[in-house]
């Protein structure tokens, strides 16, 4: 499924490919590779609250402060809490980058092999081969109860509603 026009990249319309998923839906499970190239599913975190930070690279400006900014907001949060930051980075590039800036609460992931995550939430950019900024906050039961779309990919999402919707979850 191709979607046009719901987000831009630097002001220029972008294609989203996969399937588009809404708050109250079954979160779709997924495959992506952590910094050690071990799988890693959805299902791997039942029954934790679940906030997913979508970013197209870790070695940009703001995805850089989004995953630095939900590692400091893991922190402070309940062990009932899963945190995981999504891009089409590749595995050595997340440990990498997890190490220099001292991630330890936050799980970074690579959707690079197979866009598994990108094709299950719909934020795959066709033009490319990026994931598109969200958050996408998954409850204990696997439903969808917030989604967060940025529709400019180089713009922050925001921070404190995503941070009110997960609080709400605890």
């Amino acid at each position: 499924m191709e979607r046009a026009g719901i987000v831009t990249m630097r002001g220029n319309p972008v294609t989203l490919i996969g399937n588009e998923v809404k708050v109250g839906e079954v979160a779709p499970n997924f495959t992506a590779l952590n910094s050690r190239l071990e799988s890693v599913s959805l299902s791997d975190f039942r029954g934790k609250v679940v906030l997913i930070s979508v970013t197209p690279s870790l070695d940009t400006p703001v995805c850089d402060l989004q995953a630095t900014r939900f590692n400091t907001e893991a922190n402070s949060l309940s062990d009932d809490v899963r945190i995981l930051n999504i891009s089409v980075d590749l595995p050595f590039a997340l440990g990498r980058f997890c190490a220099t800036k001292g991630i330890d609460k936050l799980i970074a992931l690579s959707d690079h092999r197979d866009l598994s995550f990108g094709n299950a939430y719909g934020v795959v950019v066709k033009e490319f081969r990026l994931l598109a900024r969200a958050i996408f906050i998954i409850d204990r039961e696997g439903i969808i109860r917030y989604i967060e779309l940025v529709n400019e990919i180089t713009n922050h999402p925001n921070y404190e509603k995503a941070r009110e919707q997960l609080i709400r979850l605890l």
